[in-house]
């Protein structure tokens, strides 16, 4: 099942599904200190709906999870601002160019960094997403568990370089672009925003450009130019579970 996007042939039947499911186990990926996702038949005095208890027709959960701290998930800007936006509103369009690029974080101090020189030399040309896969690339990316580990993340300046890149949507495998323990600064996510002034937000800010975080992406899928399509949940909230999912581009031309 192929279609065109622009210039760009894609399979559909091939679809390159880079996030990471949400489960109640112990195999659920954990940051910013926080318990595993709860996934619980709703019970009503003796009735539990869960078929394979004998008590109800359909199984019937309720959900408690945190979206920045237990998978793939997708924000806009309102994740750091005073007033409310929403990535529901923030997001309209689900279909970009995107390039896929390895990194290795470099050692600076204590900490593990993604640099602007890292990006831009192997950014050469214009996309619309850009997804930062980390070395080393290991599978328990996919359960590891976060908190007061200090991750690698993105340099200010770095954010500036993807930000004045004109790149929309930044996808990366990491809990987050800033530093676990940064005092609140937040610098790769406001300068990716242009955001100046959380409080009053500045008109240049950027709205519709998107970040999302814990992403996985296999060995095997290899650097290059991509068509994404960014999948969100309807949530009327800053952030959303979401499934980027990635396909080989046929023909790229530019």
């Amino acid at each position: 099942m192929k279609a065109k996007i622009n210039n760009f042939e894609i399979d559909l039947s091939k679809p390159i599904d880079i996030s990471i499911p949400l489960t109640n186990t112990d195999e659920n990926p954990i940051a910013w200190y926080i318990e595993k996702p709860s996934i619980e038949p709703v019970v009503f005095g003796d009735w539990i709906g869960k078929v394979s208890e004998g008590k109800s027709s359909t199984n019937f959960n309720n959900i408690f999870f945190n979206p920045h701290g237990h998978g793939t998930h997708t924000e806009c800007l309102g994740h750091i601002t005073n007033d409310f936006y929403s990535i529901n509103q923030s997001l309209k369009q689900f279909f970009f160019t995107a390039k896929l690029i390895t990194i290795e974080p470099e050692k600076i101090g204590d900490d593990f960094v993604i640099t602007k020189d890292q990006i831009a030399s192997l950014v050469t040309e214009k996309t619309e997403a850009l997804i930062i896969r980390t070395l080393p690339n290991q599978l328990d990316k996919k359960s590891r568990k976060y908190s007061n580990t200090n991750p690698p993340y993105l340099a200010e300046d770095a954010a500036i370089f993807i930000r004045e890149s004109e790149i929309q949507h930044l996808l990366i495998d990491l809990p987050s672009v800033d530093k676990e323990h940064d005092e609140g600064k937040l610098l790769a996510h406001k300068a990716f925003w242009n955001v100046k002034d959380t409080v009053n937000l500045n008109q240049d800010a950027r709205l519709n450009a998107t970040i999302t975080e814990m992403i996985y992406v296999p060995d095997e899928i290899e650097d290059g130019n991509y068509i994404l399509n960014l999948q969100i949940a309807s949530f009327e909230n800053d952030a959303s579970p979401s499934k980027p999912i990635l396909y080989k581009i046929a023909d790229f031309r530019l």
